[in-house]
């Protein structure tokens, strides 16, 4: 199918084509000789790393003094 790019460097893909990626919004960009390939990405909300996270370190008896200290530690090295 053909796309066309805009002066503002932007290609609108073919509706069949992102029918096939369902609400995929982000796409990793690769220029492999003369092609430009794209792969879909799922990006997780940072609210939803974050909570995992804080989860781990609590049931690990981490407090966030610890965390103080630690990263006080690490720049005074």
């Amino acid at each position: 199918m053909l796309c066309k790019k805009t002066y503002k460097n932007q290609i609108t893909l073919p509706k069949k084509i992102m029918e096939k990626f369902g609400d995929m919004e982000y796409f990793e960009a690769e220029a492999l000789e003369d092609r430009i390939i794209l792969r879909p990405v799922k990006i997780k909300p940072v609210g939803e790393s974050l909570y995992k996270i804080k989860e781990k370190i609590s049931s690990l008896g981490i407090s966030e003094k610890d965390i103080d200290k630690a990263i006080k530690w690490a720049r005074n090295k």
